[in-house]
């Protein structure tokens, strides 16, 4: 069955090729400006599944989207893993001679900026996103002006890739998850990866004790990643992601940490699909 799903973004940009790798069939794409408008699309049901970047194996945890998630009791379902390969696009018949200005989203610029050292007559221009920059040297056939992008947003607006694959880093991975607004409905025999919130008091042993409870009950911690609440100072909710072999396993850990640890929360329950 045919879905729509949200996508910070738009089409040929690095979300939209998720979509593309994570769901076997074609799909209606709602394009946002912003994770805020993608939450917005799940919560109104005008989208029923979204795509969000949580993590980048260079630049760490989206904080923000974490957030996004617990505060709007969103679940994850699934993940997916993207190698993140950044290309410099323009007009076809332009050259890198000809360029002024090239475009992109800060983080795309950030992580180019070898590359990019080496032609300092050339002024960096951040944008919003890198598809809509690339599109919009398309639309407006935009002379002297590059975007880097994603090799699907140059053939989607019939630009030139002049220079590929220009990150800094060769192994620049971000791990992308799938959100719904309801729970997974997989069977227990196909999970084996659980994202987790809670609160612990402020004391000496508190986090090292529920770790303890989850090397017990031999899960494996692949993230922890801590988040102030504002409203409490000193005081920290810890997002967890653990994969674990049996669901048992898991569900034992989960009685157990409920009674330890304050305001536990599943955010999700999926398939491991870390490369």
């Amino acid at each position: 069955m045919k879905h729509s799903i949200a996508i910070q973004g738009i089409k040929g940009s690095f979300h939209h090729q998720v979509v593309l790798e994570y769901f076997p069939e074609e799909n209606d794409i709602e394009e946002c400006l912003s994770f805020e408008e993608v939450v917005d699309s799940l919560l109104s049901g005008q989208s029923s599944q979204a795509v969000m970047a949580l993590e980048n194996s260079i630049a760490g945890s989206i904080i923000p989207n974490y957030a996004l998630i617990d505060k709007n009791s969103l679940h994850i379902v699934g993940e997916h893993y993207l190698d993140i390969h950044q290309n410099l696009m323009v007009l076809n018949g332009q050259t890198i001679e000809d360029i002024k200005e090239i475009h992109s989203h800060p983080m795309a610029l950030l992580q180019c900026m070898d590359f990019l050292k080496k032609h300092p007559y050339i002024k960096l221009v951040e944008d919003k996103d890198t598809a809509e920059t690339a599109r919009r040297i398309h639309q407006h056939q935009l002379k002297g002006i590059a975007a880097i992008a994603s090799k699907a947003a140059s053939q989607m607006y019939n630009l030139n890739i002049i220079a590929p694959e220009i990150q800094t880093i060769n192994n620049n991975m971000t791990r992308f998850v799938i959100v719904t607004k309801h729970k997974s409905d997989a069977v227990k025999e196909n999970i084996n990866k659980a994202s987790l919130k809670f609160e612990l008091d402020h004391k000496r042993g508190s986090l090292a004790a529920v770790l303890n409870v989850m090397s017990d009950c031999k899960l494996n911690l692949t993230k922890i990643q801590s988040l102030p609440k504002i409203e409490t100072p000193w005081k920290y909710s810890f997002f967890v992601d653990v994969t674990f072999e049996n669901y048992d396993d898991f569900e034992k850990a989960k009685t157990i940490i409920n009674i330890m640890a304050e305001h536990f929360k599943i955010l999700g329950e999926y398939q491991n699909k870390q490369p």
